[in-house]
């Protein structure tokens, strides 16, 4: 099975082509000048399948990133793939940014990822599940009471410690691709299905604290 997934949502976009489980091609673009990144991405798809000899009806499936992140990188990925897998009959699956970047952590320690939502909160991804948009106080408390792969951005990363996912090297495309391939076998693979996910900040005094466990 030929997977082609991209990711337009975060700081650069990855593309990447796999068969199964196996990486045939995968590159990273950047933002350049007053271009965001996510307006070469059909360009390095086409870039992508031709040095693979392979046109878009030799896929099979397409997976995409489908936030939180970036407004325009939200829609760009998720208008690109579903148009892409209607016209040529694909199946299609979406894949939190969040999953994504927490497949980062290759220790023991149980992960949390958290990016920054503005107005004070970050998106938080613990025990495996996305818990909403989340004021940074009580995950400062999440965090002081277990040891945890924190996995965070440049912008919270002093207030939160752990890790910044834009310091490293991190090969996410080929994360998203090998998600992708796990996600295929779940059956819900039908474009209709593809969405955004927008995750909205809680209002002024909101508490979430109940959703994590």
């Amino acid at each position: 099975m030929k997977i082609l997934v991209f990711d337009t949502c975060l700081d650069k976009m990855y593309v990447t082509l796999s068969e199964d489980n196996k990486i045939l091609s995968s590159k990273i673009v950047t933002n350049q000048g007053n271009k965001y990144h996510s307006a070469f991405l059909i360009s390095t798809i086409k870039e992508i399948l031709k040095a693979n000899n392979l046109t878009p009806s030799d896929l099979n499936a397409i997976g995409t990133n489908i936030g939180p992140g970036s407004f325009t990188g939200i829609r760009a990925c998720t208008t690109v793939a579903r148009m892409m897998a209607q016209q040529l009959n694909l199946k299609a699956v979406g894949v939190s940014s969040l999953e994504i970047i927490s497949k980062i952590n290759t220790t023991e320690k149980p992960t949390l990822v958290a990016l920054d939502a503005r107005k004070n909160c970050a998106y938080l991804y613990l025990s495996g599940e996305i818990k909403g948009a989340v004021q940074l106080d009580e995950i400062k408390e999440i965090i002081a009471k277990n040891d945890y792969f924190v996995i965070t951005d440049d912008k919270l990363q002093q207030n939160l410690g752990g890790i910044s996912y834009q310091q490293g090297e991190y090969q996410l495309g080929e994360i998203l691709a090998q998600l992708t391939f796990e996600k295929l076998k779940s059956g819900k693979t039908k474009w209709q299905e593809l969405k955004p996910l927008y995750i909205q900040p809680p209002g002024v005094g909101g508490n979430v604290a109940h959703l994590v466990k």
